[in-house]
């Protein structure tokens, strides 16, 4: 690995990607400098923990922070600077112009090599009024300590979820478990939009049990105060609230690599290549921000996910400082829960496979999660994606009791290696009754697919 003394990296973002980029630069290299600028009070923290986190009022949200700037800086050298927003980049000069955002000045800054780890935001549409008080994002640490403390000082009865995705799906659990009624408003017309129609219903049957009001196929028109709370008016009549939550996906923050001219790809976020470099040479992109391959396509995509975050991260920051690392790939891996039911997902739905240029079907099972005979335990859906002509894996999904969340990794691994459903019906999988069946849901769900598929010709 190449390098010299006085190499200074700069980090633009300070959460997964950002500090992994830097911790790994300044492990690879410690003479470094590396400095992050992070536009927020917070680096380092677990945002797919504020949900459950919201559910507990003894918790502070604050638990949810991985790293402290202090420790960031005393134990591993990194020059952390909070409330630090870069305003742009100059490619050809090899700066960053950098506002501090407490002392209100601007300072130019120059970098030998530049990490761009800016993540994303949450799509907000515009509806009207929905920036009144009581409407809420939840993307950003600042975002669920500002939810915890409306919930805890305002005592709210009522909240609107507009978007049935994982996010609105954590937030009724959390919402309910504080004690508010709550309606999820989804303009789809089922919930978990990557997910089948029998995993979302498994996930619709879960809220109502527990006293979700759910409408489907709505689409908010406005949002406005009402009696001293809010009103949600929708294309199927209005909805009274005291919490708004929006909760309708998010977007790569792009902007400031666009104006610098560093190019995107086809999905819309910053197009790096497997070393996680962008167009332009000395300057690296990972996470939220930037596009990753498919394994099981071959393409770009844009699936912003922690673990791909955290990954691209540390494979940007070493090959800063001229290490050679190269990041796989993804196969778009995530798991979530929704009151008592778990619902996981890896690869392509059916729809995405077609889209993909894949002649494709989708093969439906359902099997207990624990040998005959032994206490507890339950049922598991799994629908998984085939290709019609070879019989390979191209996507699973699973809702259920329990299981779902630990076999997802089975078929995650599947698919890095190209495996059909043949390969995985004779898998060597544990058994015990405490753990599966004899025969695993995996094995079963790969029997019922390969029997379709040799149905199918």
């Amino acid at each position: 690995m190449s390098g010299a003394a006085g190499l200074r990296v700069v980090v633009i973002g300070g959460v997964a990607a950002g500090m992994s980029a830097a911790s790994q630069a300044k492990r690879r290299m410690p003479e470094a400098e590396v400095i992050v600028l992070e536009r927020g009070p917070f680096i380092s923290y677990g945002a797919c923990g504020m949900p459950y986190n919201l559910a507990d009022p003894t918790r502070d949200m604050e638990d949810l922070v991985v790293l402290s700037p202090e420790h960031a800086r005393t134990k591993r050298g990194i020059d952390v600077r909070l409330r630090h927003e870069v305003r742009s980049i100059d490619v050809a000069e090899k700066t960053v112009r950098v506002r501090d955002l407490d002392a209100g000045r601007e300072e130019t800054l120059a970098w030998d090599r530049l990490v761009i780890a800016t993540g994303a935001r949450p799509v907000v549409p515009p509806i009207p009024g929905r920036d009144l008080p009581g409407v809420f994002l939840l993307r950003e640490l600042t975002h669920g300590v500002a939810i915890d403390r409306f919930v805890a000082e305002r005592s709210p009865k009522k909240a609107v979820l507009v978007g049935g995705g994982y996010i609105g799906l954590e937030m009724a659990e959390g919402l309910r478990e504080r004690g508010l009624e709550v309606h999820v408003v989804e303009m789809r017309d089922r919930v978990a939009a990557g997910f089948a129609a029998e995993p979302a219903a498994i996930a619709e049957k879960a809220l109502a049990r527990h006293g979700v009001t759910l409408s489907l196929g709505t689409r908010v028109e406005s949002i406005e105060p009402s009696n001293g709370g809010l009103r949600v008016r929708t294309d199927h009549g209005a909805f009274d609230a005291d919490l708004v939550l929006l909760s309708l996906g998010i977007r790569p923050n792009r902007e400031l690599a666009e104006a610098a001219g560093i190019a995107l790809g086809e999905t819309g976020a910053i197009a790096v290549d497997d070393a996680q470099r962008t167009n332009v040479e000395h300057v690296f992109a990972a996470g939220d921000c930037a596009e990753a391959r498919h394994r099981v396509t071959g393409k770009p995509a844009y699936v912003p996910l922690g673990p791909t975050a955290n990954k691209q991260g540390k494979i940007a920051g070493a090959n800063a400082v001229g290490a050679d690392e190269r990041f796989a790939g993804i196969v778009g891996t995530a798991a979530f829960k929704v009151f008592d039911v778990e619902l996981a997902r890896t690869g392509l739905t059916l729809e995405e496979a077609e889209r993909a240029g894949f002649s494709a079907f989708e093969s439906g099972s359902e099997h207990g999660t624990r040998g005959h005979g032994y206490p507890g335990g339950g049922r598991l859906h799994t629908t998984l994606v085939v290709e019609h002509r070879t019989g390979r894996l191209l996507g699973a999904q699973l809702a259920g009791d329990e299981g779902a969340a630990a076999r997802v990794n089975v078929y995650a691994a599947a698919l890095a290696a190209g495996a059909t459903v043949h390969d995985i019906e004779g898998y060597d999988l544990a058994y015990a009754p405490p753990f599966a069946p004899v025969y695993d849901p995996i094995l079963i769900a790969a029997t019922v697919a390969r029997k379709a598929l040799d149905g199918r010709g």
